[in-house]
């Protein structure tokens, strides 16, 4: 070895922390948009990156047939982790049964391919495109306590009817996104039925501290999306009142090592639950400039993997 060569030490393996990705990170909003790149390339992409496993996605977007799904899956060498799922519970109504039946729907493809977590996402009070306030930005009591019986009556459905289980996932301009929302989710919700997905980038992006949550909600804790926050971009986006679309589109998340939060010591933190935790990287790019996505996502690869996080296993 050349004497003037220096290398960083490896770090040591994070045993609990498995790797994978989603479409999301492909710039992959919606079941079917023609600025985004067909199924095949992701999957195709998510494999040559080094990813052996992933989300499903935006139910519609990938095969929703069982037997396709596994087997393009396969060819590939890729696992199904989960997927993910909007509702909007705070309003009652029929909102808990319009969730249960979608989720249903999406939580049978999941068992038939033993990928056992749904990641529910909260609604937006906000129009996503153009960040105009759609509904007020506060609950009240009474949605507070519907919103949480509504999504422990969901968790319980999925997991005695498909062995599914809840993980919610606080979002940019959504009612949980907060640390101080996150905490009162938590509170009137039951944790037998509904854990927490921990958005590293959105908690950052709502000027969260992921580390704390961690630290104070260990048993809550899940499932990981690992995203990253551009700090000057989010000063931006806050001084110019951008919409989270707007956001995304100016750079707001960008890969690591770069952006917030500080990955490392957040990464050994969720190690030393000592739980196994399935942690997917969701790079927003909506909509993904040609060609940005396979680069991008390689390199981020390589970073957790060099951070000690292993993949998953067929």
């Amino acid at each position: 070895m050349n004497s003037d060569e220096v290398h960083s030490p490896t770090p040591s393996a994070l045993s609990n922390l498995r790797l994978g990705t989603a479409p999301d990170s492909w710039g992959v909003w919606f079941p079917d948009d023609p600025r985004q790149v067909p199924w095949q390339q992701f999957l195709d992409e998510a494999a040559q990156a080094g990813y052996t496993a992933v989300e499903l996605g935006p139910y519609g977007y990938l095969p929703t047939h069982p037997e396709h799904l596994r087997d393009e899956l396969g060819r590939r060498g890729l696992i199904l982790t989960g997927a993910t799922a909007g509702t909007h519970l705070h309003r009652g109504g029929d909102s808990l049964k319009a969730a249960v039946h979608e989720c249903r729907e999406i939580a049978a493809l999941l068992a038939a391919l033993d990928a056992p977590f749904l990641i529910t996402l909260p609604a937006m009070y906000t129009d996503l495109h153009t960040g105009r306030l759609v509904e007020p930005a506060e609950l009240t009591d009474e949605q507070w306590q519907v919103l949480g019986e509504g999504h422990s009556e969901l968790g319980r459905v999925l997991q005695e009817e498909f062995g599914v289980r809840q993980m919610f996932h606080p979002h940019a301009d959504a009612h949980v996104d907060t640390e101080p929302t996150i905490e009162r989710f938590l509170q009137v919700t039951d944790p037998d039925t509904v854990s927490l997905c921990l958005d590293t980038g959105h908690v950052a992006y709502a000027g969260g501290d992921n580390r704390t949550i961690v630290r104070e909600h260990p048993g809550r804790i899940g499932y990981v999306h690992l995203k990253s926050v551009d700090p000057d971009v989010l000063r931006r986006v806050r001084a110019e009142g951008m919409s989270f679309a707007q956001a995304v589109q100016h750079g707001a998340m960008v890969e690591p090592p770069g952006g917030e939060p500080e990955m490392p010591p957040l990464l050994a933190d969720l190690d030393a639950l000592g739980v196994p935790l399935t942690a997917i990287v969701e790079h927003d790019m909506y909509p993904a400039p040609p060609g940005t996505p396979l680069p991008v996502e390689t390199r981020t690869c390589r970073y957790y993997t060099e951070q000690g996080l292993g993949g998953h296993r067929r």
